[in-house]
């Protein structure tokens, strides 16, 4: 605890991590508000911390998320947490985006990918790959670097959509091209990303001029709702950009999915994959 008071775990029990409380009213940081964020932003302003395996700490975020309490105990676990002191983080750097205007409107949320993205390529250079792949990798031994295992998730996708030259690629939520280019060199086909991010665009048609890609590739800066091309592609992808879509516009994300897949056109979204009539 943040007084230094140490509560051990069962006698006999191996320890594989320390949750350390950083002040009094952490637990009401950690649980309140009770949605699936408040834990995960507990932690990034040090709310808590975590020492040893923090690997370990994944079933148990889980198995709280996982509790189903009635309206009873919901409520008496709220009047605990809310009598506990409130903090505000005096974290050095950016806070969360404040956004106005209707929930996950194309401007609200270009406003959103501008605040999270555009903060320098230089800054997302620090730490991603070389092709800046910002999504999980495919690891298969424990020695594998980063640019390894992006470029070996990258050939993994490229086989599920089962690509062949001459076809036409759409990749929704692009990031910075890292997809596009290396199914445009290695499968031969023409590809199109999409991004709300200024930046990314910027750079990643920089990466394809310089690749000398131009005539078969190219990244927008357009909102998936923005692409009108009836039966335009036989391939579409989309790496991450699922969970930001928002539950209500789920139907018709996939309806203007299907809308730009040619008959027998296949979309990879997020690891599954679907088929469109013949």
């Amino acid at each position: 605890l943040w007084d230094g008071t140490l509560w051990d775990a069962e006698p006999g029990q191996p320890t594989r991590f320390t949750l350390v409380l950083q002040h009094p009213g952490a637990l009401r940081k950690m649980f309140w508000p009770l949605t699936e964020l408040t834990m995960g932003e507990a932690y990034i302003y040090d709310d808590f911390d975590i020492e040893g395996e923090i690997e370990a700490v994944f079933p148990v975020a889980d198995y709280l998320a996982g509790q189903h309490r009635g309206a009873i105990r919901s409520l008496f676990d709220a009047c605990h947490l809310l009598k506990l002191p409130s903090r505000h983080n005096t974290c050095v750097g950016r806070r969360a985006a404040h956004l106005s205007g209707k929930r996950h409107s194309i401007e609200r949320d270009r406003r959103a990918v501008t605040y999270h993205y555009d903060v320098s390529n230089a800054f997302y250079m620090l730490w991603l790959d070389r092709r800046m792949v910002y999504s999980c990798a495919y690891f298969t031994a424990p020695d594998d670097d980063l640019d390894t295992a992006q470029e070996r998730k990258l050939d993994y996708i490229c086989r599920k959509l089962r690509l062949h030259p001459g076809q036409r690629l759409l990749d929704i939520g692009c990031g910075w091209g890292g997809l596009v280019i290396y199914a445009v060199q290695h499968y031969g086909v023409e590809a199109v990303g999409i991004t709300l991010s200024r930046q990314q665009a910027e750079l990643a048609n920089e990466r394809i001029h310089k690749a000398g890609l131009s005539d078969r590739c190219r990244v927008e800066l357009c909102d998936y709702r923005q692409v009108d091309e009836p039966e335009g592609y036989d391939k579409l992808v989309s790496v991450g950009m699922f969970e930001h879509v928002g539950e209500s516009l789920l139907p018709e994300y996939f309806r203007r999915a299907w809308h730009l897949l040619r008959p027998g056109g296949v979309f990879l979204n997020h690891g599954i994959a679907c088929s469109a009539p013949e």
